[in-house]
């Protein structure tokens, strides 16, 4: 089967840096299904594993973890699919990814991918869409209001990949009022097309912004994005008994000033369920099915800006350095081998 894959982790600008290879098709066994992938997006998650992760056990590492695709064997122990399905999923960190034509993933992380979308739109909710649910309904509990604030939420980078579904959620399922930060006029439509109440630049002090909005300190923040830069701001501007979450890699984060607030810290990290096998590892699967019925229902829409073209090195190479450059909006989609 034909992949994308690399040796030698480093940057992107190297002419190995992500290759096309041929790999023996795997089998499925256990719980695994066997997926014939269609279309794939790609993640900031891709470029630090490729600029960090060596390979592990084999001579190549194939990065990719959103897929969308349809279902072509099924292992023995597998529940819930059959050949034929049309399914969609976000994969797992510690094994091979989806750049291939064929992909083995535990049935339990796998959702029904949405009728009313193509294999290209679906393919960019996976991942995404777990991250923001995830920190959303079981990290920060927006449902449970903080006693000040609560009616409010700030989510920084609402441009991006997560942050443009963290708002199409808050809006479809609670009642909350969305601040988000976008810089650009164009990224500020976008989360305004997301359905943000309230826009401010977060290449600004975010806490006057917020200020001057006139709605009081909110209750939740979520960080996706650049978490060092705006922490001072986060800490001034949030609700006391807050509750802040983030889910980028700060290089250091010092928890002390949110004790004198009492905020609490969350982090997400939408990998750790697979990678250890947790007891509710099945919930990845459910909450993609609840979302791919928000999707045909009409509540949420894919976040997918461009299909780039097809799933090979020189494309997935271009599209890497631009997710490394931070402009990206929304998710860029590659589909077809």
């Amino acid at each position: 089967m034909k992949a994308v894959a690399y040796k030698t982790p480093g940057p992107i600008d190297r002419a190995d840096a992500l290759l096309d290879i041929t790999l023996e098709t795997p089998v499925a066994t256990g719980r695994d299904l066997l997926i014939k992938v269609i279309a794939v997006s790609v993640n900031p998650v891709d470029a630090k594993v490729r600029m960090g992760m060596p390979p592990e056990g084999s001579e190549w590492r194939v990065l990719g973890f959103d897929a969308s695709g349809v279902v072509e064997a099924v292992g023995p122990g597998v529940q819930n699919f059959k050949p034929g399905d049309a399914v969609f999923y976000a994969g797992s960190l510690v094994r091979p990814g989806t750049n291939s034509e064929f992909h083995l993933v535990d049935e339990r992380i796998v959702g029904r991918k949405p009728a009313s979308l193509s294999d290209a739109e679906a393919a960019a909710l996976p991942l995404t869409s777990i991250t923001a649910w995830e920190m959303l309904f079981d990290r920060l509990d927006v449902r449970r209001l903080t006693p000040q604030g609560g009616n409010t939420i700030l989510i920084i980078g609402g441009a991006g990949g997560v942050g443009s579904i963290t708002i199409q959620l808050l809006r479809a399922l609670t009642d909350l009022t969305v601040i988000a930060t976008a810089s650009r006029p164009e990224t500020q439509n976008w989360v305004r097309e997301c359905g943000a109440h309230h826009v401010v630049n977060h290449r600004q002090p975010l806490a006057l912004q917020v200020e001057a909005l006139g709605l009081g300190a909110p209750g939740f923040v979520f960080s996706t994005t650049q978490t060092d830069l705006h922490y001072a701001d986060i800490v001034e501007l949030i609700a006391p008994q807050g509750r802040f979450g983030l889910i980028d890699d700060p290089k250091t984060l010092d928890a002390m000033p949110l004790k004198l607030k009492a905020v609490s810290l969350h982090w997400e990290m939408m990998f750790t369920r697979p990678l250890f096998g947790t007891p509710d590892m099945a919930e990845q699967g459910k909450l993609l099915n609840e979302v791919a019925a928000l999707v045909d229902a009409g509540r949420i829409r894919s976040t997918a800006t461009e299909v780039a073209g097809k799933i090979d090195a020189a494309t997935l190479r271009a599209v890497h350095a631009r997710i490394e450059s931070g402009t990206a909006r929304g998710k860029i989609v590659l589909k077809g081998f």
